[in-house]
């Protein structure tokens, strides 16, 4: 295989892993793999973000992500008689923007268009011996030492919204089908790389009191699941197609006080897929 074959099959490759982190998704919103034999943490990955409507006399919905991922793969390389293991790590950061609008089409339920954009830099650290040096000194070497990627995204996504509030309970459920294409752009030595993926995530969340009060407001607990099946070009580039979680928790309400956050949730779940699962704790604020 060429060397320019090489490095564009690296780039694209960069970019599958970054449309997880530019797609709104809570499987993939945090998200840690391990190496079974070494336990070492082969990825990691962060994503910050939420959405809301203004209101509904105004439904302009907005939504928003900065994600964080590191990814330590480690590859072969020869010189024809030597064989070593070389550990590359790339970092990415992204962030992502939304922009969508609410058309009621019953009651409790919304049909949500929704356009996207996202902007991101990958930067890639190569810890190589001087006889790797001398042998790679083309795009492929320049690329992986201390090469960087600037990536671009546009897409969108369409939302199928549901949410019942009543004194008794509170009931969320989405399905979302969101589609991205990520470009490269002015990246060095004229790397270049793109990936289209898909993502179909169905979420559900009900709140209902607890029966005891915290802060002068009820204190709900919190039951959750979403499951999240992936398309296109980031299917199977870690291993699975899909992710499901499952998860519980509490929710305390401060909004009898002059405080910005009206609600904080501590969620503990539980992640599973084909040959990876988990489990995590998370944290979520209403304003």
């Amino acid at each position: 295989m060429s060397e320019g074959s090489s490095v564009q099959r690296s780039a694209n490759a960069v970019l599958s892993l970054m449309s997880y982190s530019v797609i709104l998704d809570l499987a993939a919103s945090s998200l840690s793999i391990r190496e079974a034999q070494t336990e070492n943490k082969s990825l990691m990955m962060t994503q910050l973000g939420g959405g809301a409507t203004i209101s509904k006399e105004v439904p302009l919905y907005l939504e928003g992500a900065l994600a964080a991922s590191r990814y330590d793969p480690t590859f072969v390389a020869t010189n024809g008689q030597d064989h070593r293991n070389i550990p590359l790590k790339w970092t990415s950061i992204s962030g992502t923007g939304g922009v969508g609008w609410d058309f009621p089409i019953a009651e409790n339920w919304v049909v949500r268009p929704i356009f996207n954009f996202s902007l991101g830099k990958v930067a890639s650290d190569l810890k190589v011996a001087n006889w790797w040096i001398n042998y790679k000194t083309g795009e492929e070497f320049k690329f992986f030492d201390n090469g960087t990627m600037n990536a671009y995204g546009l897409g969108g996504a369409l939302m199928l919204d549901y949410e019942l509030v009543s004194l008794e309970h509170e009931i969320d459920m989405e399905l979302r089908l969101s589609q991205v294409h990520l470009q490269s752009f002015k990246s060095d030595d004229a790397v270049s790389g793109h990936a289209d993926s898909q993502t179909a995530n169905l979420w559900t969340r009900y709140r209902a009191p607890s029966g005891m009060t915290f802060l002068n407001r009820p204190l709900r607990y919190v039951l959750e699941a979403s499951h999240s099946h992936y398309f296109g070009d980031q299917a199977g580039v870690m291993g699975f197609d899909y992710l499901s979680t499952v998860g519980a928790g509490f929710e305390i309400d401060s909004s009898d006080y002059p405080v910005f956050v009206s609600r904080t949730r501590f969620i503990m779940r539980f992640m599973f897929g084909p040959n990876v699962s988990g489990g995590g704790v998370s944290i979520a604020m209403s304003f």
